[in-house]
């Protein structure tokens, strides 16, 4: 009986060391490819959901994988925090097996990352100082033209995604101490800009954006990605 026990711990601990080197094998090759597709400096941590993992991946179905990015930059667009959350992802046992992801497809993936208020101003009219937040919403400051007139003056803007990336509108002004009266209408087309961050990593597309201090906190989303879209990463040898 004692030796009967002993080789049932052995096997129990042989199967969850097999399992997380399976599930070990399968992250590092996740975010390998991401990192290849997106020229990333650091390969991403990736976590894939649930225990045990063999079980999941005899079935092909996983029901999350997450990918810790970090930062990520596209041209003149710098996301910090990024992270990639994949829900109801399908890949074949013999792929994952074999280090192979491409054949992988997540229903769902979800991407959230802040985009820093300074990244903002880059797009933003030259009279603008500062981008900023403030409890009652985002504030811009500066000096701004007022039928030839520069007036120094605070505006609260809104954000919100477009086809193009995300808006920024202004929504009131208030000239500074001692100014004057500024229209809204005087300021509104010439304040209203556009930031081309059209989408996040995997093709997710922005559907929400929440400012805070530390930046404008986006969500995007993307639906049926398949890693087959992404390219092959070179092998050795």
């Amino acid at each position: 009986m004692r030796a009967l026990l002993i080789l049932i711990i052995v096997l129990a601990i042989a199967l969850i060391v097999g399992d997380r080197v399976a599930v070990a094998q399968a992250q590092k090759e996740i975010g390998s490819r991401i990192a290849t597709e997106y020229s990333l400096a650091q390969q991403p941590s990736v976590s894939i959901g649930g225990f045990p993992f063999l079980t999941q991946a005899v079935d092909g179905t996983y029901r999350d994988i997450n990918v810790r990015v970090g930062d990520w930059s596209d041209q003149q667009i710098s996301v910090h925090n990024l992270e990639v959350h994949l829900t109801d992802v399908t890949a074949p046992l013999s792929d994952l097996l074999a280090s192979r992801t491409s054949n992988l497809v997540a229903d769902t993936a979800t991407a959230t990352g802040v985009v820093p208020y300074d990244t903002v101003q880059r797009f933003a009219p030259s009279e603008v100082e500062s981008i900023s937040y403030a409890a009652d919403g985002l504030r811009v400051t500066g000096t701004f033209s007022v039928q030839g007139i520069p007036v120094p003056a605070t505006v609260v803007v809104t954000v919100a995604p477009t086809d193009d990336g995300f808006e920024v509108t202004p929504i009131s002004v208030q000239a500074r101490a001692g100014g004057p009266t500024i229209p809204l209408a005087l300021i509104s087309q010439s304040l209203t800009f556009t930031v081309p961050l059209q989408s996040l990593p995997l093709g997710a597309r922005l559907t929400a954006i929440q400012p805070a201090a530390d930046g404008l906190h986006v969500t995007a989303i993307a639906r049926t990605v398949r890693f087959s879209d992404l390219p092959a990463i070179p092998q050795p040898g």
